[in-house]
């Protein structure tokens, strides 16, 4: 594929280890591939560069590919199949031999099995391990050591292991066999930092054991029976393979730099986990998975943050608490379809953003039950925030959208900070200080009003995206699924209906009036909306459409051109999915109230 695009992005499908993550195409090439961590440099990164690695396994000719994953797994499945006959390959990072329930990714093996089994006939096979280092800034070299294929260079040592008899040509791995129906090869390619004891000891891998592993875990997590159940149940797996799973973090996607436009520089690193998405996923996990994976998010949460000591909330962190996410450029890759420059951190880490405090507010009324074994910190903290939301929420910042022009005063940054307050009232006897609720409620009641006079614009007949502003914005859509106002109330209607004519095609919506494609979450917001004002017939038929918007194993990047239908942003997006379940959820609760709206 040097020197051609690379597939759309939607062609992807997730592998997943709950340690990193990996990126397979549907005619079974490996673009993308950063590890032992989501956001450690890819040893794999055609997906950026032409040049930046792969792993193929290819046939000859012309072909078709049809794919699946296996059961409740993240193990992936392509038939391709020509005119000779037909080979499957299967998929998976694998999971530690033995691991089972919750304890799956806790210990990883950092290993990428491929195997290729003849179904009929017999195809000619080809296969090409191409690792470049470090975001393709280096070329290894292979030697034979054993039984096995080894590279080393600088910081990272990878070990094939292969039943096939393939051949080195400097940093590139070849082979090609015929393949006949019952045949089997196997690869094993495992990671191994030359400088490092072994990170991982004991059974070999399988896929097998990988398989056993995954559904050990779905089987823990049936409790949702609501309405699109296989929808959800996807969802479910993507959010836990983008969980780190020794922290409990969620990264925002597998990917960075996967272009909102292409060819523009709207490109940006997802793989760190966001206080904004928090409150959200929270109750994704609550629905889809269990209160287990939604504790221990929590959890991960309050030990990032840690004693405030009255400074602002960072809005972001790495999968084990980072702080420190400065971003920089890689200014020798082309980036995905020549979209520059690639970027690897983040800095909106820098950013003032006031919602991120009713973010991890709500998440732990979310979580009331577990209140009580939290500790002495972790509700000090609550207790913290709360105050910082009743002290700044007057003060412009940069946006749930991460503006990077001059801070503003959003109308969704002051209603979380009205969340905040809302939710901190409620909690305050179980946080040990019911004095402080009065002046909780005021405050929130001050924003509640500020809200209601400021956002709304008669022009425009909406409440806007800011205050004094004739700006839609989609974000405020948020406002009913927050429960600052019913989605029933006249301008609250009026507000959405405005949302459906001016930013949105269908269940596609647009962040904005001239954002460059339409965010998918937003679109499943549209979906609650409508299904707690009681058009229940309305939000599943859009939910309905914007389902069948997902690529062929049901994932979603983070946006989708209305236009074209091309799926844009980084891949999977944990934002969308976390739309699709709780969309799901508020239709199936709406559906069994008869259409009554369902507070929060």
């Amino acid at each position: 594929m040097t020197g051609a695009d690379p597939p759309e992005i939607s062609d992807y499908g997730l592998l997943s280890d709950c340690h990193s993550a990996a990126l397979v195409s549907s005619h079974g090439s490996v673009d993308w591939w950063s590890l032992p961590r989501f956001d450690s440099p890819a040893i794999f990164g055609r997906l950026l560069d032409p040049s930046a690695g792969h792993w193929s396994i290819t046939v000859a000719g012309d072909h078709t590919a049809t794919r699946d994953y296996v059961g409740d797994s993240l193990v992936l499945r392509t038939v391709l199949r020509t005119a000779a006959g037909a080979v499957a390959v299967t998929d998976a990072l694998a999971l530690r031999p033995g691991s089972r329930g919750h304890e799956i990714g806790f210990d990883a093996p950092h290993t990428l099995l491929r195997t290729v089994e003849g179904l009929d006939g017999t195809v000619d096979v080809a296969v090409e391990v191409a690792p470049r280092l470090e975001y393709g800034l280096t070329e290894p070299r292979w030697r034979r050591d054993g039984p096995s294929w080894v590279a080393r260079a600088g910081p990272v040592g990878l070990r094939l292991t292969d039943d096939s008899g393939l051949t080195a040509t400097g940093g590139t791995l070849t082979g090609r066999y015929p393949v006949g129906a019952g045949q089997r090869i196997r690869f094993r390619l495992t990671f191994e930092p030359p400088y490092e004891p072994a990170a991982w000891t004991g059974l070999e891998p399988s896929v097998h054991d990988t398989l056993e592993a995954w559904h050990s875990w779905a089987a823990l997590h049936r409790g949702y029976r609501g309405r699109y159940l296989p929808a959800v149940h996807r969802s479910a797996l993507v959010l836990q393979g983008l969980t780190y799973q020794r922290s409990g973090a969620v990264v925002a996607a597998a990917t960075t730099s996967l272009p909102e436009q292409l060819g523009a520089d709207l490109n940006w690193d997802y793989r760190f986990a966001w206080l904004r998405d928090v409150s959200l996923t929270m109750q994704a996990l609550w629905v889809a998975a269990c209160p287990d994976e939604a504790g221990r998010f929590f959890d991960w949460i309050a030990d990032a943050i840690g004693p405030l000591g009255g400074a602002p909330l960072q809005i972001m962190f790495g999968v084990t608490g980072e702080r420190d996410l400065t971003e920089h450029q890689l200014d020798h890759l082309a980036g995905y379809r020549d979209s520059r420059p690639v970027r690897v951190g983040n800095d909106a880490w820098r950013q003032r953003q006031l919602d991120v405090l009713g973010e991890v507010l709500f998440a732990a009324e979310l979580l009331r039950e577990r209140i009580g074994e939290l500790s002495d910190a972790t509700r000090e903290l609550l207790v913290s925030l709360a105050d910082q939301a009743a002290d700044s929420w007057r003060l412009p910042d940069s946006g749930m959208w991460e503006s990077r022009e001059h801070p503003r005063h959003y109308t969704s940054s002051k209603v979380m900070c009205w969340v905040a307050l809302d939710r901190a009232v409620r909690l305050a006897g179980t946080l040990g200080v019911p004095g402080r609720a009065g002046a909780w409620a005021a405050a929130r009641d001050e924003i509640h009003a500020t809200v209601l006079r400021r956002a709304w614009c008669e022009r425009i007949g909406a409440y806007a995206g800011a205050f004094d502003s004739d700006r839609l914005d989609a974000s405020v859509l948020l406002l009913p699924l927050v429960g600052f106002l019913p989605a029933g109330d006249p301008r609250m209607l009026a507000t959405i209906e405005a949302v459906r004519d001016r930013l949105a095609d269908g269940p596609l919506v647009r962040r904005w009036y001239g954002d460059t494609a339409a965010f998918v979450a937003c679109g499943f917001w549209l979906v609650e909306c409508l299904a707690l004002a009681g058009r229940v017939d309305e939000a599943g038929a859009l939910f309905a459409d914007l389902l069948g918007r997902g690529n062929d194993l049901g994932l979603f990047a983070e946006e989708i051109d209305p236009a074209t239908g091309r799926q844009l942003g980084n891949h999977p997006q944990a934002f969308s999915h976390v739309g699709l379940i709780n969309a799901a959820w508020r239709l199936t609760e709406a559906s069994a109230a008869g259409g009554a709206p369902r507070p929060v």
